[in-house]
């Protein structure tokens, strides 16, 4: 169980400084991304481990991962740039 906790928050970090990394400008603010992606990562693994039981390591970090990925999508922002669609009257 401390393996999996530790290990998901490792993997939600990753994830999280690989968004912050890639789309530095999309998010809110840093410290946010980066606390949002091991916490969210950190209840995915709980969340699989209750689901799916103690041996399923793998599965765990999958599940934190995703989770991870998915609450880092809310906090995007769109970005600035606006395409205007063809066709559409106005």
């Amino acid at each position: 169980m401390v393996l999996e906790a530790l290990g998901s928050v490792i993997v939600g970090l990753a994830i999280a400084l690989a968004a912050a990394h890639r789309l530095p400008g999309r998010f809110p603010s840093r410290p946010l991304t980066l606390t949002t992606g091991p916490a969210a990562a950190l209840l995915g693994a709980f969340l699989a481990h209750s689901i799916l039981g103690p041996d399923h390591f793998v599965q765990t970090l999958l599940a934190a991962g995703g989770l991870s990925a998915a609450m880092l999508s809310l906090l995007v922002r769109p970005s600035r740039r606006l395409v205007p669609v063809r066709g559409m009257a106005r």
